[in-house]
């Protein structure tokens, strides 16, 4: 039998070398493989999703939400940069919180994680199937059932992560350069077109009922505070790279200095695509549409010109695709390894990837699609309905993660820390009270209660099998080494997976 120990109301169970040896990870990616990796998950907001923002608030709500969820990014990703650097592994949310809060924290804000990228990747499923059926259909006269399209994708993409990191990373920087520059493409052809206008920012009727006006069409209150989700869409994502400590070269460095240079660089195209794409085909008929981008290019050109140039910003989701995947694979392998999730879901096989994670999460994400596909019906298409699960699964998530940086300012003073945040605990204090507002807004917005309803079974299910079996089956896994010593182990390339073991469980015989 299995040595055990309980520590910190848990009990950890010996691991030793052998079960690491098969969940390991290969340090392949510098700081630009990172930036690439952070782009290519979060680009594909500029391509769907956005714009039912404009929807909500109408253009000038939705430009008002932006930048409050652009401060919010900005003082999240200098904590999760300091987080990180100190704790160079796998965990991410998961990690922090754990060392600050305990395992029920850590437990808590992990399962919010995976809800967050295992539905981000399926509503980035959901917009690339449309895209592609547009593409399909403009080009060959050929479209298929949605569902289709989902299964194709799901299997494309879990079969590309699950080859090797190495190639992981590549993909996500060529495609990730490549989606900026069809939306580079984008913008001088619209603004070359003549058709572009300010005017058509600000063509939605104002409302009197709610006291609208030209810029704020629905009022100021709920409605800027119903298109903070979408606004998040923009930039939701990119603090995946604390996910990817374990195989980067130099992450202590490499992924504070990623985090920042991919937020600018999203910063600056997602305010040109909220000016241009509804400045081309006006903010009232962009709303509620499937696919902005493509209906941006068939405003001014052919419809066989548009549909080929779609098939380009297609690229735009699948890297999108590509990245986040990688987020929810080592997510849940993470919890995993330490037991919180089925040990087997964190086996790496021969390509040192995390291919159980992603298949699974693949599964659980396709059949999500098509369950609330059947039931959601035309008034709430199934992307709307995940988008909103994904996203408040983030919001849960940011505002636990600020809450562990503060905490562990105070906790672990003494810990390393290779990077620090220029903003300090302030900043973590504003970015942590926006995700609260934006929770906020989900709890009083009628239309986001079954993305709600979803998540809350979500989490008594598995909560409750974490009270029932996993607390019962930890293992000392960097994070947990991490938050037991007060920030003294946790670095698995220099000390070994198990580094702690002969310290819980006395020295092996």
């Amino acid at each position: 039998m299995a040595e055990s120990k309980s520590v910190s109301g848990v009990t950890y169970t010996a691991a030793g070398a052998d079960y690491f040896d098969k969940r390991r990870l290969k340090r392949t990616a510098v700081v630009w493989g990172l930036w690439g990796l952070g782009i290519a998950a979060v680009i594909s907001g500029d391509f769907s999703g956005w714009n039912f923002g404009i929807g909500s608030a109408g253009w000038g709500g939705m430009l008002l939400a932006t930048i409050v969820v652009i401060i919010m990014y900005f003082g999240m990703l200098f904590s999760i940069g300091e987080m990180a650097a100190a704790m160079p592994h796998t965990g991410g949310a998961y990690s922090f919180a754990r060392s600050a809060m305990g395992p029920w924290g850590g437990f808590v804000t992990g399962l919010a994680e995976t809800i967050e990228y295992v539905a981000t990747t399926a509503v980035v499923v959901y917009f690339s199937a449309a895209y592609a059926d547009g593409v399909t259909q403009g080009l060959f006269g050929v479209s298929l059932p949605g569902w289709v399209w989902w299964l194709i994708l799901y299997v494309v993409f879990v079969a590309l992560n699950a080859a090797g990191a190495a190639i992981s990373f590549r993909f996500a920087l060529i495609v990730a350069i490549i989606s900026i520059a069809i939306l580079l493409v984008f913008f001088v052809m619209a603004l070359a077109s003549g058709q572009f206008s300010f005017d058509k920012l600000f063509d939605i009727a104002p409302d009197p009922a709610v006291g609208g006006t030209e810029f704020l069409p629905l009022g100021v209150f709920p409605a800027i505070l119903f298109a903070l989700p979408f606004a998040m869409w923009f930039f939701l994502g990119i603090e995946e790279l604390p996910l990817a400590a374990e195989e980067s070269h130099a992450p202590a460095k490499d992924i504070p200095r990623a985090g920042i240079l991919g937020m600018v660089t999203l910063v600056i195209l997602g305010v040109l695509v909220l000016v241009i794409n509804p400045g081309i085909v006006g903010s009232a008929a962009i709303g509620g549409s499937g696919e902005p981008l493509l209906d941006g290019f068939r405003a001014f050109l052919p419809d066989s010109v548009a549909a080929l140039l779609a098939a380009f910003a297609l690229l735009g989701l699948l890297a999108s695709l590509q990245g986040i995947m990688f987020a929810y694979g080592r997510n849940m392998y993470s919890l995993s390894r330490a037991g919180y999730y089925p040990k087997f879901l964190s086996l790496t096989g021969k390509r040192q990837t995390p291919w159980v994670a992603l298949l699974v999460g693949a599964v659980i994400g396709f059949v999500a699609l098509v369950v609330v596909d059947a039931t959601g019906g035309a008034s709430s298409p199934a992307g709307a309905i995940v988008l909103n699960i994904a996203v408040w699964g983030a919001v849960i998530s940011y505002f636990l993660q600020m809450v562990a940086f503060v905490i562990l300012r105070r906790k672990f003073p003494n810990a390393p820390r290779p990077y620090k945040s220029p903003v300090g605990i302030a900043g973590a204090v504003v970015a942590g009270l926006i995700a609260a507002l934006i929770f906020v807004g989900f709890a009083i917005n009628q239309a986001f209660w079954p993305a709600i309803i979803a998540i809350a079974i979500v989490f008594v299910v598995m909560l409750a099998l974490f009270a029932i079996f996993g607390r019962t089956k930890l293992v000392l896994s960097p994070e947990e080494e991490y938050a037991l010593s007060g920030g003294t182990h946790g670095d698995p390339q220099k000390e070994g997976y198990d580094a702690m073991e002969g310290e819980v469980f006395g020295e092996k015989k």
